[in-house]
Formats: C-alpha cells, sequence, structure tokens
C-alpha cells in the first residue's frame, strides 16, 4: 500500500475494522469447514442465521458481499460477469446476490427530492406514493402522477449513497494495493480491476447518465414495434432523482401471470433475443442487465426495458472479434478458437500454447458437434471462461461483458420457453456476419483505414530514421535493456561473494591466532575467527536452500 494511502486508513478505521471483521468471519468458517468435529462449528453464522462452516467458498463469499453492503454488491455483480478471471461457478453463485434491502423512510426520500428539484413535491407531482414498488442497494423507485397527468415511475438516490460507496471504495483500493504484492493474485490486475469497477460504479450513480442512456435507446428503436423504452423527463431529472414514464405490465420474472395471459411464451422469448441482437450487433450499444425483473411484457404484447444503468458499447473491432470467436465455436475450428483467443487476451507469460490448444480441441469436440437447434450457447460459453481462467488469460471487459449477457439473454429465454436455443436465432445473424465481412463497403472502409495508417508512417518513418542517425552520429544513442528477473540472480552472487570472504578472512584469524582468544571450550583459538567461519556457515546454507528452491545448480 502506498504511503499516500495510509491518511484513509486513519480517516475511515471504523469501515476498515467492519470490513476485516466480516472477511474474518467468513473466512474462519472456510477453516471450521475442514474439520469433522461438531464443536464450534455452529458458532459462526450470517445474519438469516445459516451456520457458515455448513456453506460452499462461493456461497460464503456472496454472503459476505451481501453483509458488506451496497458497494461490495456491486463488485459482486460485475465479477459475475468475468467467469473468465473468478471461474464460472463463483460468477454463477455472485449472480444470486440480493439487492433488495430495506427502503429509506418516506420523510428522507421526500426531502431528497425536494432538495434536488428545488421546490415542494406537491407542486411537480399530483399524486406521490411513498411506498416504493422495488428497492435496491443504490436506489429505490416510487410511482407517482406528474400535475401535467403522465404517470411516470420516480427514481431516487438513497440518502447519503455516495459518500458510502467513495469510503468502500477507497478501502477496496488499499484492499487492492496489497493484493498486487500478492504472486498468486497479481496476474489478476486488480489495481486495474478496482479501477474498473469504480468507473462502472460512479456512473452508475449518476442518474442524468442513465437518462442520457434512455434517450440513446428512444432514438435507436424509434418506431420499433419489439421494443418500448420509457420516456424520460428531463425538467424533473437530476443526477439523484430520475423521472420517467411508467409502464404498465407483467415483468417476465412472473411466470404464472404471463402463464394466465393468452400468449404464446416462444414468441416473446423470440422478440426479447431479437431486441438485444440488434441492439449488439446493429447499434452497438446494448443494454447489460437482461435479467427477466428488467423486461416487462405490455398490453400490445410489446416489451418494456426497465434499469439503464448497466450499458455496454462495442465498436466494430470487438464486435468483428466476437463474430469471429462464435464463427470458430460453431465451426468447429479449434485452432482459429485459439489465435483469436490469444490475440485479443492478456496472455500470462510462459503461456502453453500447445495445453491451450488441446482444451481447446476438447472444448470444440464437446460442444461443436451439437445441432443448432439445440446448441447449449451458455455452457458452451462458461466452458469456454473456465478453460481461460485455467490458463490465465484475462479477456477485454467489453468482451466478457457481452458474452455474460448472452448467457443471461439465454437463461432468460429458457425461464419461459425451456427448449429455448439462443444459437437457433443467431443462424440469420451468421449469414449477416459473413456478409459484412466480405460487403465491398466493409473493405472499402479497410483499406481506406489501412491507406490511411501508411500515409502516417510514411511521414513518420523518414523523421525517426533521421533522429536515429543524428543520435548515433553525436554519440547520443542509448539503448535501454530491461532486465527481467535477474536481481535475485545478483543479490545471490553478491551474497555468495561475501560468504566467501568472510570464510577466508576467519580462517586466516584462527591461523594467525588473533586476540581475543576463547577460553573454554577449546582454548586459545581466535574467537572473532570462529563466529566468522559459523556465520558463514549459515549464510553458504541459506544460499543452498534458495538456489535449491528455484532451481538445481546442474538444470538448464
Amino acid at each position: 500500500m502506498r504511503i499516500g494511502a495510509i491518511p484513509q486508513v486513519y480517516r475511515n478505521v471504523n469501515r476498515w475494522r467492519e470490513i476485516l471483521s466480516i472477511l474474518s468471519k467468513y473466512g474462519l468458517a472456510g477453516w471450521l469447514s475442514r474439520f469433522e468435529f461438531s464443536f464450534g462449528r455452529g458458532l459462526l453464522k450470517n445474519r438469516e442465521g445459516q451456520v457458515l462452516a455448513d456453506a460452499s467458498r462461493e456461497v460464503r463469499i456472496r454472503l459476505a458481499m451481501e453483509e458488506l453492503g451496497p458497494t461490495f454488491i456491486k463488485l459482486g455483480q460485475i465479477m459475475s460477469t468475468r467467469p473468465d478471471m473468478v471461474g464460472a461457478e463463483l460468477a454463477e453463485e455472485l449472480e444470486k446476490l440480493q439487492t433488495s434491502v430495506p427502503p429509506d423512510a418516506s420523510d428522507v426520500v421526500t426531502q431528497l427530492v425536494e432538495e434536488e428539484l428545488g421546490c415542494a413535491l406537491s407542486d411537480m407531482f399530483a399524486e406521490f406514493n411513498t411506498t416504493p414498488v422495488a428497492s435496491a442497494s443504490i436506489g429505490q423507485v416510487h410511482q407517482a402522477r406528474l400535475i401535467t397527468g403522465e404517470e411516470v415511475a420516480v427514481k431516487v438516490q438513497r440518502r447519503d449513497i455516495a459518500r458510502r460507496v467513495r469510503v468502500d471504495l477507497d478501502i477496496l483500493q488499499g484492499l487492492a494495493q496489497l493484493a498486487e504484492m500478492i504472486p498468486e493474485l497479481a496476474p489478476y490486475q486488480p489495481v486495474a480491476s478496482v479501477a474498473e469497477f469504480q468507473r462502472a460504479l460512479r456512473r452508475e450513480l449518476d442518474f442524468d447518465r442513465e437518462r442520457r442512456h434512455m434517450e440513446e435507446f428512444r432514438r435507436n428503436f424509434n418506431g420499433s414495434p419489439l421494443v418500448r423504452i420509457p420516456k424520460p423527463f428531463a425538467d424533473y431529472s437530476t443526477d439523484r432523482v430520475l423521472v420517467m414514464e411508467w409502464l404498465e405490465g407483467i415483468p417476465l420474472s412472473s411466470p404464472q401471470k404471463l402463464a394466465q395471459c393468452d400468449i404464446q411464451l416462444s414468441a416473446i422469448a423470440r422478440q426479447g433475443a431479437d431486441l438485444y441482437l440488434e441492439m449488439i450487433f446493429k447499434n452497438g450499444f446494448y443494454h447489460a442487465d437482461p435479467h427477466p425483473g428488467n423486461l416487462v411484457l405490455l398490453r400490445n404484447e410489446g416489451i418494456g426495458l426497465l434499469d439503464y444503468g448497466m450499458v455496454g458499447r462495442i465498436d466494430d473491432s470487438l464486435r468483428e472479434e466476437i463474430e469471429e470467436l462464435l464463427l470458430a465455436i460453431v465451426e468447429q475450428d479449434s485452432q482459429r478458437l485459439g489465435t483469436i483467443v490469444i490475440r485479443v487476451g492478456a496472455t500470462p507469460p510462459g503461456l502453453d500454447e500447445s495445453a491451450l490448444q488441446i482444451d481447446l480441441a476438447d472444448f470444440i469436440a464437446q460442444f461443436g458437434h451439437q445441432q443448432v437447434e439445440g446448441f447449449e450457447l451458455a455452457a458452451a460459453l462458461r466452458e469456454m471462461f473456465e478453460v481461460m481462467r485455467r490458463h490465465r488469460i484475462v479477456l477485454p471487459a467489453p468482451m466478457t461483458m457481452l458474452l455474460k449477457v448472452l448467457v443471461m439473454l439465454e437463461g432468460t429465454g429458457r425461464r419461459l420457453v425451456p427448449n429455448f436455443s439462443l444459437m437457433e436465432i443467431l443462424k440469420p445473424y451468421r449469414k449477416k456476419m459473413m456478409a459484412r465481412r466480405i460487403s465491398p463497403k466493409r473493405q472499402f472502409r479497410k483499406a481506406r483505414q489501412i491507406a490511411y495508417e501508411l500515409e502516417q508512417l510514411a511521414e513518420v518513418f523518414p523523421r525517426r530514421i533521421r533522429d536515429i542517425l543524428q543520435q548515433v552520429q553525436t554519440g547520443r544513442f542509448d539503448v535501454h535493456l530491461d532486465h527481467r528477473g535477474l536481481e535475485p540472480s545478483v543479490n545471490r552472487l553478491v551474497l555468495g561473494m561475501m560468504t566467501s570472504a568472510l570464510f577466508i578472512g576467519s580462517v586466516l584469524l584462527v591461523t594467525n591466532n588473533v586476540w581475543p582468544f576463547w577460553f573454554w571450550p577449546i582454548e586459545g583459538v581466535s574467537a572473532p575467527g570462529v563466529a566468522g567461519m559459523v556465520l558463514s556457515g549459515m549464510l553458504g546454507l541459506r544460499l543452498l536452500r534458495a538456489i535449491n528452491k528455484s532451481g538445481h545448480l546442474d538444470r538448464r
């Protein structure tokens, strides 16, 4: 941890103590679960009374995050989109994080709305239901009616949530700096991951950004029969209060109510999948939280889309990489799949590419021969994420988020129709992918981009060559070498030389009978010489032990 982070530790000492006590409680439960005796196993329980020693490691991580509060719940939700880093089992468990929390009191909500909008509640709303229809960790939603007559939903941020999140983010940054020093955790880039999480959470706390997302979605789907986006009311909204059109319908999370309606669930599932695939492969701007509670079946059998705090953007290059990856899976091309993974992912030093190719070949053999109609895309992507984690390959965050959205989308479809297959719906998009790749428009665009880069290179190359020649001519040309892993060898070399010098000097002291002498048990022998010989022997043994741990002397 940096010295500059020490003041924030003292400033947030109470929260640090709370976080460390909760983490130690759930970690201690892991140790207790290893023993067979029953005494003491029931001492550690969560807030609901569940014995922690009986829970798996993944369940204990989820329970700890729920107990730690909103910031860590959001961290868990974002970690659930990174199965390539945390593993498929933990990612699936983190999807169960409970975000429903007791709502703020009605007077607190009223005061915050009036502070944000600068006038009394009755001056803006003809009706305002102080009992929320939904309550989550960041905010809560109230049903209301404007004085102009429109039925609206009012999303209100929790009181003091920004300060609590800021404190937790400071602590997370300190924990990430400590984790960066642990060799087992350093490959996962904890500091960079926390920085990415900080940006995502701060964006989600900005309701004004969410309102702009809604307006962009409305422009993209203007007049579309697939979806209805709530209309935001900018005059009644701030960065902590968001007023939007109220959508009356049945959430897809209520299959019993959907079953009572005279509709075909298969058609609704396909309509929702088409909606998301159009967002991803046509617009490059998509809703990144497609769980059933955010999808509402409207009276006209259209789909209403809720909650725009988490969205994703993909550019043309990333979209092409994802298309290549999906096509490689469907076409059973493990060599091509390995090339894509190595090209787009952050690979660790010393990656065993042959072992990776073997694992990918097994993966293709397992999923590549399935019929398109019954292809389980979610299971295939989970298995691929597990292969990535096993080889410590970290995929780009936008790619993992998009692949996770496809997994959630197929899960939502299977909740409505058990035999739902997203890959079958992707079939016409595969033809569009191939057509777009060979289209003259794309080829012309790529040729124009290559020509632009070549033009830039032609402008820069002569000047760079001239600068190098001038440096060589004036004797200012330097070559900087980065010696990686050389420090331990240098340290051992220096220690070996010091040990040898100490031993030789000690032998000379003994042979020349240098005073003072030992009186007991060996009389007449130089005491400094004997002490130096003993110390040099200890240093020599330590050096041999260090060499043996890192590699035998005769190993090449």
